[in-house]
Order: structure tokens, then C-alpha cells, then sequence
């Protein structure tokens, strides 16, 4: 009888060890996106885009930024495994700067929080810099 205990407990630890277990997981095509260098006013919406390559249901929670410059919308509802989703980010590029900003992504995955970049460079074409005006006397001499 201890036997077939101790047989019933060692098959039920050997089912449990193999089972298993369902978990969410994000992975994005990229975590970074360049825009470049771009005009001041031009469009400042991006997509981050990603799939769910766990076998449960991705709940992205939260969405946030660094700065009210940009504006990064989460999915409404849960990615099923395979499945892939979106994560707009919209940046104002009414601000002529360069662009270094991050999006952190909350969700149930295995890697719960994300930290995603943007980057690029905002410029005002109507707007000379002063080296372009040297240049540009120096060459009409």
C-alpha cells in the first residue's frame, strides 16, 4: 500500500512539472522608431506593433509616456494567442526639437512591463540656423 502511495505521488509531481503553464507574451516587431528628421507640424503618429506569441490572453493594463508630447493609445481589449495588435503613439510636432521619448507598456506578460523609444529629429524649414546664413554669405563672395 505505501507503495502505491508513493508510486500515485511520484506520477502526480511528474504530471505537474510537465504541465504547462499558460502565459501571455509580447513581442514587438520593434522597440524603437526613428522618425527621422521631420518638418515642424508634419503627421506625428507612429505604430508599435506587436503579437502575442504566449498561449493566454495578452491585457495590455496601461499605457504611459514620459511627457504630455506624446500620446500613446492602448488596445481596448485582450490579444489572443497569435494574434497581433497595435500601439499608436502620436507625438506634437508643433515642437521644434530633437525627439527622445518612452512609452511604457504594462500588461500580464511574462515581461510585464516594456519600455518602448521614440526618437527623431523636429525642424522648422522656414527657419534658417545660423550656420546655413554663414555659408550662404560666403558663397555669394
Amino acid at each position: 500500500m505505501k507503495n502505491l502511495v508513493l508510486v500515485l505521488c511520484v506520477a502526480f509531481l511528474s504530471f505537474s512539472a510537465l504541465a504547462q503553464e499558460k502565459v501571455a507574451k509580447i513581442e514587438f516587431k520593434t522597440e524603437v522608431i526613428d522618425y527621422g528628421t521631420i518638418e515642424k507640424g508634419a503627421d506625428g503618429v507612429r505604430i508599435f506593433e506587436f503579437t502575442n506569441t504566449g498561449n493566454a490572453p495578452l491585457i495590455i493594463s496601461n499605457v504611459k509616456s514620459t511627457c504630455g508630447c506624446t500620446v500613446p493609445k492602448k488596445p481596448d481589449g485582450p490579444i489572443m494567442p497569435g494574434e497581433t495588435g497595435e500601439i499608436e503613439v502620436k507625438y506634437d510636432t508643433n515642437r521644434v526639437n530633437p525627439i527622445r521619448k518612452t512609452i511604457t507598456v504594462t500588461s500580464n506578460a511574462d515581461r510585464p512591463t516594456v519600455a518602448l523609444k521614440i526618437k527623431g529629429l523636429v525642424i522648422d524649414p522656414s527657419k534658417t540656423s545660423v550656420l546655413e546664413k554663414k555659408t550662404k554669405s560666403v558663397m555669394e563672395q
